[in-house]
């Protein structure tokens, strides 16, 4: 009798296939029989069977195996932390909470302000440039607002004097932009030109203004003022003898009536005359700061 063949035996309920207590699952190997990685043909033994890419894609090339002890690629060196990532700055960009220009955004600055003043006679004006400023815009906004001081303040009574104080205040506004650095490169604004030097303008001339005006003043102040009664000049009666206005003349003169033949300063008591003997009028003068007594002899 001949027995039909063993058929595969099926899981309950439909199933697929079962296999035979011990062989492995289907598409499997037997166990404990390590089957070797796939190998494409014509590919050295030993190597990875699929192409492995490192930094670059294809164009970078194939993956190395790391050598012994190290780390694979990307990966810092076991026991050396690496610091965090620090975001570098871009040209235009500073740090932030940084003081910067208020004409060029260059960095560094500081806060200050520039002034500047003109006179006009019985008016004035005052002129003020705020910051922060970097070295550059500092610079050209002292040396702009200072030029104008120098021959545009002067031009008044209370300029005079106004005018000398903002120059002064000026010089120590410009020693903070002096000790700053030079700004770093990139901002994001073009910074004011500097120009010249003062003293190497034009309108550095202009400091010599108020000498000019003073010397005017006294030089007129003289012409206009009376010479002097000293002893041995003669003098003219302009007024009366109630009032008199008694003015220096020339001892040559037809007017000059009187000759003076003593002085006494400190003093407007003409019985202080008496000790001229020459003397037969006398003329006291206190309106001025100095009173003095005139002793006066006919001409």
């Amino acid at each position: 009798m001949t027995t039909p063949p063993q058929q595969p035996p099926f899981q309950p309920g439909g199933g697929g296939y079962v296999p035979p207590p011990g062989q492995p699952p289907y598409g499997q190997p037997p166990y404990g029989q390590p089957q070797p990685p796939y190998q494409q043909p014509g590919q050295p033994q030993g190597q990875p069977p699929f192409p492995q890419y490192g930094p670059g894609g294809p164009q970078g090339g194939q993956y190395q195996q790391p050598q012994p002890g190290q780390p694979p690629y990307g990966q810092p060196p076991y026991g050396q932390p690496q610091p965090p990532y620090q975001p570098q700055p871009q040209p235009g960009q500073y740090p932030q909470g940084q003081l910067q220009c208020r004409f060029c955004g260059g960095v560094p600055a500081v806060e200050a302000t520039v002034r500047g003043h003109q006179g006009f006679i019985v008016l004035m004006r005052f002129l003020k440039l705020q910051g922060p400023f970097c070295k550059t815009c500092g610079t050209a906004a002292t040396r702009d607002l200072t030029a104008k001081s120098m021959w545009q303040g002067w031009w008044g009574i209370a300029s005079l004097i106004i005018n000398p104080i903002t120059m002064f205040l000026n010089l120590g506004t410009y020693s903070k932009f002096k000790n700053l650095p030079e700004p770093a490169p990139g901002a994001p604004g073009r910074p004011m030109d500097p120009g010249k030097p003062l003293f190497k303008r034009p309108v550095a001339l202009g400091l010599l203004l108020p000498i000019v005006v003073i010397a005017l003043l006294v030089t007129l102040a003289n012409l206009t003022s009376e010479p002097s009664a000293a002893v041995g000049s003669c003098v003219y009666n302009k007024g009366t003898a109630a009032k008199p206005n008694v003015k220096v003349v020339d001892c040559t003169a037809s007017e000059a009536d009187y000759k003076v033949v003593g002085r006494i300063d400190g003093t407007a008591n003409g019985d202080e005359c008496a000790r001229f003997e020459d003397s037969t009028v006398s003329y006291t003068d206190e309106s001025r700061s100095k009173k003095y007594t005139l002793c006066l002899a006919p001409n």
